[in-house]
């Protein structure tokens, strides 16, 4: 509650729910330090710090100079549908997947926003969601906003960090109207198979489950490991969508560009909700993503090299420390055992206070995540060696 001038204001129930965002709760602790003179090395939020290519930032320039672009954006909540088209031309060539840009495409303001929208066009209050835990701690706020009823997925090492689906109580399938699911995944890194997509499918349909695949780690994954979309799988259209993004990727963060893509009922609920929430994205960041999504292949690849060494240095020093597992082969972080008998949030606590260098706790990612910590590898080289070395320099 709120007093303004004697006058209070009492906020929202559903705001109580929701437990404070991780990513802003680690600025301020990142920022607070800062402030009183510490070098603080963060390595616990997912923002790719080299810049985004030159050929997309220039197209961004030339349409924005155009007036036509001024105004609200084409086709509004739908996106543009030349954007919507090279997004099919994209999945067509990428995974051998056949969309109809005209009713299986939505244009996002970043995946993000296509998930909590999914939330609004599905769920009712009161039903069941289905989440993986450790899960990305968005999900649970979109769902709780929505009056929905989280349920928690354990997702656990011995299982590749994939649900189990027997062990989901029937009771529990019958009441969920959706679920939430996000592999290449954030936080553990692991990777879906193509049997793993067809049983989801079979899940799915067997309960009537709508499915929310959050995909946009889609190109983050490291040799051997094969590009998997959900909409792969047969009949993944008759019961769910895939969010994907042009953020990581691209490196394209802070332009908040995204796409769904699947089932048209779902698709068209979803555009209901945004025509009453947005007035969609602005056409010289689609045409930007056009420019991305046709022209800059070469890119991801350039990033994958530039993870992937320093992923290598994270696995040896860790090594060096006693910390030595093999990782799940996606996304750009990594999933780290805290040294025994610590549990997450001792290792969190000790390399901030002894190391200056922040890394995220795995609870915050669900009960299941006790005993982690994701370190994401989304920072300068010089940054992550300087880490490195002073983690090791503790740890010896």
């Amino acid at each position: 509650m709120i007093n303004v001038g004697g006058f209070n204001l009492k906020t929202a129930e559903r705001l109580t729910k929701i437990p404070p965002y991780l990513f802003m709760e680690l600025r301020k602790k990142i920022n607070k330090a800062k402030s009183e003179g510490v070098d603080v090395i963060s390595l616990a939020i997912g923002d790719p710090v080299e810049a985004t290519p030159d050929s997309i930032i220039d197209e961004l320039c030339r349409s924005a100079r155009d007036p036509q672009n001024h105004r609200y954006p084409t086709d509004e909540e739908k996106g543009m549908l030349v954007f919507r088209k090279e997004v099919a031309r994209w999945y067509q060539e990428r995974y051998g997947v056949s969309l109809n840009p005209e009713n299986e495409i939505l244009g996002l303001i970043g995946s993000k926003e296509g998930c909590h929208h999914f939330v609004l066009a599905r769920v009712n209050p009161g039903d069941t969601v289905l989440m993986t835990d450790p899960g990305y701690p968005a999900y649970r706020s979109s769902i709780l906003m929505g009056e929905g009823v989280p349920y928690n997925v354990p997702i656990l090492p011995q299982n590749n960090y994939l649900p189990v689906f027997e062990d989901i109580p029937a009771d529990v399938a019958k009441k969920a109207t959706a679920m939430f699911l996000n592999y290449p995944n954030n936080p553990t890194g692991a990777c879906a198979t193509l049997d793993f997509l067809n049983k989801l499918v079979a899940f799915a349909r067997e309960f009537d489950i709508a499915i929310c695949y959050d995909n946009p780690y889609s190109e983050i994954v490291f040799t051997g490991q094969p590009k998997i979309s959900f909409l792969m799988a047969k009949g993944a259209k008759d019961v769910g969508v895939e969010l994907n993004s042009l953020s990581k990727p691209f490196n394209m963060c802070g332009w908040r560009l995204g796409m769904a893509c699947g089932n048209p009922e779902l698709i068209a609920a979803i555009s209901k909700v945004k025509e009453n929430t947005d007035s969609g994205i602005f056409n010289a960041v689609q045409f930007a993503g056009i420019q991305a999504l046709s022209g800059e292949a070469g890119f991801i690849e350039e990033m994958l090299s530039i993870y992937g060494r320093r992923r290598e240095l994270v696995l040896k020093t860790l090594k060096k420390i006693g910390i030595d597992f093999n990782p799940p082969r996606g996304t750009f972080y990594l999933w780290v055992p805290a040294p025994k008998p610590m549990t997450s949030l001792d290792f969190t606590n000790r390399l901030f206070d002894k190391t200056a260098v922040v890394v995220a706790a795995g609870t915050a990612y669900g009960k299941y995540g006790e005993g982690f910590v994701r370190i994401s590898l989304t920072v300068p080289d010089d940054r992550l060696k300087e880490a490195m070395e002073r983690i090791e320099k503790e740890f010896s």
